[in-house]
């Protein structure tokens, strides 16, 4: 029996000598380490260099081009014609309404005479007092007549003045919209009037970007056909309520240093520099929510082992999501694929900046 015992237990002790199996190779991941490559951008939006001041232009009356006396960037000064309605009907008009006013003069001195004379044979005993009253009733009547007379024939030659459009200001014409022999309706732009040395840039700000954007806020201004130039400006009007389609508020950033360059209508990147308060923009990805809580993966430097740890987080934006605290500088975050790590794996960093 123990010969047969030796021979068994020595393929046993030569699996023991067997070299163990080697350990896992550590799986790429890709990090981005926290630093000036993860400093919260600058909020840059894209709007468009306007007047401070400027007039939409149109007649008050319905009617049918008949002269246009200014084009696209003339200089005008205010009072002066920009375009005329044809007048024919207007002046019609006018004439009845004068003449409307002359028949009821003449029908009030006619009751004033009557009441006159009516006065004269009361006073008499000839005719009762029930009379003189009816008398003194058409004379208010005759008197009313006639201001309701005279206040129409001054709307109707209001409507004649009205044929000529005349500049509100002084300034430059930045658009035209009508011709003559087109018919327009009240309220129609015809011409638009701008005034050239007060300029600022109009932008439509989304909600996620408002944080520190205000009245008086500092902002820096590029023009897309200058991009060298830099134009310090402030924020002059926040509107109060956000568009209801856009879902973005209308800001206007004030340009006072503004000068030959800058020009109507051109594109402008606006810059706000003073939101940049010690926060992190990271890529959308690197954030997750664990436990009810946003966490990011920190790989150890020494180790290579990744670690979950709970972070604030500010506002999600197009170009990624602020993180407010819960980060160093030096620290490697993984921004990839973190809903397969688990805690205390080991990775091999690969940095975003080092990728190609």
């Amino acid at each position: 029996m123990k010969r047969l015992f030796i021979p068994l237990m020595l393929p046993l002790l030569a699996g023991c000598d067997q070299p163990l199996p080697p350990p896992p190779i550590p799986r790429p991941a890709l990090v981005l380490t926290v630093g000036t490559h993860t400093a919260k951008a600058p909020t840059i939006l894209v709007g468009e260099v306007r007047s401070r001041f400027e007039t939409a232009q149109s007649f008050r009356i319905d009617g049918k081009i008949v002269e246009r006396r200014v084009d696209i960037g003339d200089s005008v000064k205010k009072g002066q014609l920009l375009a005329r309605l044809d007048n024919i009907d207007t002046g019609l008009s006018s004439q009845a309404a004068n003449a409307q006013t002359r028949a009821a003069e003449a029908d009030l001195a006619l009751a004033e005479a009557e009441l006159e004379r009516y006065r004269q044979l009361h006073a008499r005993k000839f005719i009762s007092s029930q009379a003189l009253d009816i008398q003194e009733a058409q004379f208010k009547s005759a008197a009313a007549k006639v201001k309701q007379a005279r206040a129409q024939a001054e709307v109707s030659g209001n409507q004649t003045r009205y044929t000529d459009l005349l500049a509100e200001r002084d300034g430059v014409v930045t658009e035209i919209r009508a011709e003559p022999g087109q018919v327009v309706e009240t309220g129609e732009v015809i011409a638009r009037i701008a005034v050239p040395n007060r300029m600022e840039v109009a932008i439509a700000v989304p909600e996620s970007r408002m944080d520190g954007i205000a009245v008086g806020t500092a902002a820096e201004v590029r023009l897309w056909a200058d991009s060298a130039s830099v134009y310090h400006g402030k924020v002059r009007e926040v509107a109060p309520a956000a568009d209801s389609v856009t879902r973005t508020f209308q800001v206007r950033v004030a340009l006072p240093e503004a000068g030959n360059k800058v020009r109507l209508g051109m594109t402008a990147g606006v810059g706000f520099h003073q939101q940049d308060n010690g926060a992190l923009l990271l890529p959308t990805p690197a954030v997750t929510r664990r436990d009810g809580q946003n966490i990011v993966w920190v790989v150890d430097a020494q180790s290579g082992q990744v670690q979950p740890r709970v972070v604030q987080t500010g506002a999600f934006r197009e170009d990624g999501v602020i993180v407010t605290q819960g980060l160093h500088d030096g620290e490697q975050v993984v921004v990839a694929g973190v809903q397969t790590l688990v805690p205390g794996q080991i990775v091999r960093p690969v940095s975003v900046e080092n990728r190609s």
